[in-house]
């Protein structure tokens, strides 16, 4: 049932988040934006409320705590409480190991790893007070199988396979009924490929995405039924695959 649930959205501006939110809004969810870029956010909304959707927005980042709980604290105050969030933000700066591109590597640790433990720790203490909610949170195809030149955007997405999966079973052991959802996109056309900087690895990149990629609506559809599921289904892990990519 998404009708009327409040659900926190981080990587909102464009993409996978961006297709989420209009998705879930359009079913009667009340989407809390978060990113870093005003003017997306603005127009996302804009465009949600135009079509008779609820949405909100707040900018966010997501490696600062206080800013992540202070989204969560929007969508109290906003819309009464919180049933989900999703933790989309992400960047894929891909390169080999060799290259030592070490501020990349901490950025990566910073977004994709640390960005959704600070999601978590927003919403943990009032999932654990209500016995109820849903983290859903983008992974990556390379947080299930290993990639030449995707060493530590892989291993970030490796630990947010293995961080979701010990939540559900904590919480089902705990009593608190927090449902998780990973998600392994494979080739999604968003901005991703736009973070990375090695030119041989984004040419490579760009030239595989054009022939096989697909649109984020793709996983918008994955994320909406994952929602939609009774409180008492759990459905844990997605991979997205265009038909096309091998």
């Amino acid at each position: 049932m998404i009708k009327g649930k409040v659900i926190v959205i981080t990587g909102a501006s464009s993409g996978i988040g961006e297709a989420s939110a209009k998705l879930l809004a359009s079913n009667g969810a009340k989407v809390v934006l978060g990113a870093r870029r005003a003017s997306r956010l603005q127009a996302i909304v804009a465009d949600i409320k135009k079509a008779g959707g609820q949405a909100v927005y707040q900018v966010t980042d997501v490696t600062k705590p206080t800013e992540v709980q202070d989204l969560v604290a929007l969508a109290k105050k906003k819309f009464g409480g919180i049933n989900v969030i999703f933790n989309n933000a992400g960047i894929m700066p891909s390169s080999p190991i060799s290259a030592l591109h070490t501020q990349e590597w901490n950025d990566m640790v910073d977004i994709n790893l640390k960005g959704v433990l600070n999601g978590v720790a927003a919403v943990m203490p009032e999932f654990t007070k209500q016995k109820q909610g849903q983290i859903i949170t983008t992974s990556s195809v390379a947080g299930l199988k290993s990639f030449v030149g995707a060493g530590v955007y892989g291993a970030t997405k490796f630990a947010v396979r293995n961080l979701m999966e010990v939540i559900r079973m904590e919480s089902a052991q705990e009593g608190t009924n927090i449902r998780t959802t990973s998600l392994y996109p494979a080739a999604i056309n968003t901005e991703l490929l736009h973070t990375i900087t090695d030119d041989a690895t984004k040419s490579g990149m760009e030239q595989f995405y054009a022939q096989v990629g697909i649109t984020p609506d793709a996983v918008a559809r994955v994320v909406n039924f994952a929602v939609d599921q009774p409180e008492d289904v759990n459905v844990n892990e997605f991979t997205i695959y265009p038909t096309k990519q091998a």
